[in-house]
């Protein structure tokens, strides 16, 4: 391979030992993130099995012996809040200062559930597997159920969607041909929140149903594609409303999410701007991270 086309590496091939009090955050972390179901579920995972992902650092030019911290800033939280004074880390040969969480392909509701289930089939507890997720066992035995009365071709085409376990809960009341049907309008448009499957829900014919739902809501599915329609007609005023302006005002968005995104990939940039405005940085990095400009409801219900 010639010199021009060798690719570059882009970690170092050794992993480091680094004191915690030697690492230099890149962001500041919010008030009240310790109080957060997240840093939760971080730390009690770290204290029950430790890391599982070595955090990413790179040496700091003007600090000898000193690392940037680019990614693991809640796992190095987790660490003080335990104890605990050294870290193995991966180290980066780029000093980039843009986070990598962004290239990370987070664990889905699908596959997290059959993570528990293997867990579980190789008789691990589940108060342990609760302890390393930060949740109760009643949530860990929910999660274990997901899945049941839901169709495999549902499960296939949901299982690298991050979408909230009630969606599962409401097409469980569906047939399964429904299921499918109702899954892959969700897909189309890009829509996984329990809003959204609870109008399919309630736009779902009687003979589509589960009997379990026809017995429960006979009566008042009337109601309900009545207050559906509703609901559309006013969804139709507002799109419409926006037509006029939305293609030049998400142009506009878009480039300046670009601009924001080319700011924080340089390191100087973020380290000038973690010193003097740090109220910023969180803010900032947050709307690069945007990966759709578009609106989109909290899926997290």
């Amino acid at each position: 391979m010639s010199e021009g086309n060798r690719v570059k590496i882009a970690f170092e091939s050794e992993s480091h030992i680094v004191a915690l009090d030697r690492l230099i955050p890149l962001k500041t972390l919010r008030d009240g993130l310790r109080e957060s179901s997240k840093y939760r579920q971080i730390l009690g995972s770290v204290k029950a099995i430790g890391l599982v992902e070595a955090p990413v650092v790179t040496p700091a030019p003007t600090a000898p012996g000193c690392y940037y911290l680019l990614d693991g800033h809640l796992r190095i939280e987790a660490l003080r809040d335990l104890g605990v004074e050294e870290v193995e880390c991966l180290v980066s040969t780029d000093d980039e200062g843009y986070t990598y969480n962004r290239r990370i392909n987070r664990l889905t509701p699908v596959q997290e559930h059959g993570m528990i289930r293997r867990a579980i089939e190789r008789g691990v507890p589940e108060t342990k597997i609760g302890e390393a997720l930060g949740l109760d066992v009643v949530s860990i035995q929910r999660r274990t159920r997901m899945l049941n009365g839901i169709s495999p071709d549902v499960v296939d085409l949901l299982k690298d969607i991050q979408c909230p376990a009630v969606v599962f809960d409401l097409l469980r009341l569906m047939l399964p041909a429904r299921q499918i049907e109702a899954a892959e309008l969700m897909i189309g448009q890009n829509n996984f929140t329990g809003q959204f499957a609870r109008a399919l829900l309630g736009a779902t014919p009687d003979k589509l149903l589960a009997k379990c739902r026809k017995k429960a809501d006979t009566a008042n599915s009337a109601d309900q594609l009545a207050k559906m329609e509703r609901e559309l007609a006013r969804l139709q005023i507002q799109v419409k409303s926006v037509e006029d302006t939305y293609g030049v005002d998400n142009l506009h968005l878009t480039v300046a999410r670009g601009y924001v995104r080319a700011l924080l990939n340089n390191a100087r940039i973020v380290r000038w701007v973690d010193q003097h405005r740090p109220e910023y940085l969180t803010e900032l990095q947050a709307i690069a991270e945007v990966e759709a400009i578009a609106a989109t409801a909290d899926a997290a219900e």
